[in-house]
């Protein structure tokens, strides 16, 4: 009976893993460093939290025990983003844009970064196609142009933007055709990745095609991770939206697995505190996430998003990122933004290094996490005697006398202190957090927070602008914890006629929603419509609306 689910998330210091049972609880988790490589932390994540699901379960039976019943694994993971942070493993794409003679002013790769431009384009080209707003051709597209096109470039893939897509997929659908009948080179299509914006979704449509390579990575070795475990699991990747994609789906479209992280701890804090509405502060190593809860799911950006120095328009969750975590190295006035990410085992003080972290302020200021109360003693008496004096009320310099040479909060010679750095530490990173929390909260003060993450114990115990701060078990792999729940998903976004076919064509585009969603995954009797949004446009020959249509369901078994 295969009723156990495994979510993975790697995140930027650490990975992390957890078990669900067929009740949603947590019967293993584990946290272990994220590799440079990504795929030997993955390896060491799963290997221990396998262990301690077997050491909970007992010993192993000949039919394969407990790990027979892992059905399914989750992963959210980072591969696609280093790669273009990185420029590195990317494909060679010949871009294509049918749009002319309208938007030749603006060449495709308009704005990319030097460097990101010579790694991914293979050649641009402009030729006839694409569509106006109100569905009308700007042109035919001119089949022979992309063959020349094509005929003069080396490419690993071919990406294909044309006008207004969104609401008229005609001529990107019959290039698609010519590429793969002809050259046999994986295509990617705007108008099933990115909104209205023609730039932006052009970027983000080449971005995909570069990221088929990195994709079949990942999916080829989450597939091999598993078989060497023994694990007759089906594999799913993380979106960025907080939903799942099978790993055919997302070699398809892997830029959509960028940003995973965000929205796996949105909708694994959902679930660990039973709230649908709340602002969620996600702690981790190197720095501070925030979003927000909207009926269980997370607050969609509204803005273009920069990705590696490219402005793209597809979905991203609405997240803040603060350079604060708990391996942020504190100094003289200062919190970050750099850290020591995993190495702050050996580095911090309180695990017996020399470098003073936001951990250390923390502890110092008695904050720590659930079992971790011995830290406090690792730190220098000087440093927990300020926080003692500080807590009271005394006079400070009183309370540590006689520590020893310069142990104080201020030397003999008048000089600063680690505790006085430590001290000072705290309170601006906490005013970091209530800052960002107010940016995030547009003004509702009604919600309240969950903080989630491996550091969420740096935060105060009480934070303005929200109504409570909760903090749930098993917070420290609420970002695994949301990857093993999420759901399948599929979103259309398009224009549509405001007149008397308005109904008919708002039902046709739940229905293409619906299919999208299926093909990620979903069980098509689960399948439900979440998101409904009709935006009247203006300006236009005929009366017309902006639709956008989401549904989401519980995977197929």
């Amino acid at each position: 009976m295969a009723d156990l689910r495994m979510g993975i998330d790697v995140g930027g210091t650490n990975t992390d893993a957890v078990v669900l049972g067929a009740d949603g609880r947590v019967v293993a988790k584990a946290k272990r460093p994220t590799s440079r490589d990504v795929t030997g932390g993955l390896r060491a994540a799963m290997d221990a939290v396998l262990a301690e699901l077997e050491g909970a379960a007992g010993p192993r039976t000949p039919d394969g025990g407990v790990r027979s019943r892992v059905g399914r694994v989750m992963l959210g993971t980072t591969h696609a983003t280093n790669a273009i942070l990185e420029r590195g493993n990317l494909g060679r794409v010949a871009v294509l844009r049918l749009g002319a003679p309208a938007t030749t002013a603006v060449p495709p790769l308009s704005g990319w970064p030097d460097d990101l431009r010579e790694a991914v384009s293979a050649g641009e080209a402009v030729v006839p196609g694409g569509h106006y707003v109100d569905g009308r051709e700007i042109s035919a597209p001119d089949l022979g142009a992309v063959r020349r096109f094509l005929d003069g470039v080396e490419a690993d893939a071919v990406a294909v933007t044309s006008v207004f897509s969104p609401a008229s997929d005609g001529h990107e659908r019959l290039v698609a055709e010519l590429v793969t009948s002809e050259y046999g080179l994986p295509v990617s299509l705007s108008h099933e990745i990115g909104t209205l914006g023609l730039l932006e979704r052009e970027n983000a449509t080449v971005l995909n095609a570069a990221l088929y390579g990195v994709a079949a990575h990942v999916t080829g070795a989450l597939s091999a991770v598993l078989a060497e475990r023994g694990l007759d699991a089906r594999p799913y990747l993380a979106q960025n939206d907080g939903t799942l994609m099978t790993v055919e789906h997302a070699a398809r479209l892997p830029v959509a697995t960028i940003g995973s992280g965000p929205a796996n701890s949105l909708r694994g804090a959902a679930l660990l505190s039973g709230v649908a509405d709340a602002v969620v502060v996600d702690v981790g190593g190197t720095s501070t996430d925030l979003g927000v809860l909207a009926g269980g799911f997370p607050r969609e950006s509204a803005a273009a998003v920069e990705i590696g120095g490219v402005l793209t328009n597809f979905r991203m969750p609405d997240i803040l990122s603060v350079a604060l975590g708990g391996g942020s190295v504190v100094r003289g006035r200062g919190v970050g933004p750099d850290s020591v990410g995993y190495r702050i085992a050996g580095e911090a003080l309180v695990f017996g290094g020399a470098t003073a972290t936001m951990t250390d302020a923390a502890v110092a200021a008695g904050r720590t996490p659930p079992g971790a109360a011995a830290w406090r003693g690792r730190l220098p008496a000087a440093v927990l005697a300020r926080a003692a004096a500080r807590r009271n009320g005394a006079d400070a310099r009183a309370a540590a006398a006689g520590d020893g040479p310069g142990g104080g909060p201020v030397a003999r010679d008048g000089t600063e202190t680690i505790a006085d750095i430590l001290a000072r530490a705290i309170a601006v990173a906490d005013e970091m957090v209530i800052d960002a929390v107010d940016r995030m909260a547009l003004g509702r003060t009604d919600r309240p927070l969950v903080a989630v993450g491996g550091g969420a114990f740096i935060l105060p115990a009480r934070i303005p602008g929200v109504s409570r701060v909760i903090r749930p078990e098993h917070a420290e792999v609420a970002n695994a914890v949301g990857a093993a729940i999420a759901l399948a998903s599929g979103r259309v976004d398009t224009i549509l006629p405001a007149g008397d076919s308005r109904p008919e064509a708002i039902e046709r585009a739940k229905e293409e929603a619906v299919a999208r969603a299926v093909a990620a995954g979903a069980d098509p009797s689960g399948v439900e419509i979440v998101d409904l949004l009709e935006v009247p446009l203006s300006y236009l020959s005929e009366p017309a609306v902006r639709v956008h249509v989401k549904a989401a369901g519980p995977l197929a078994r």
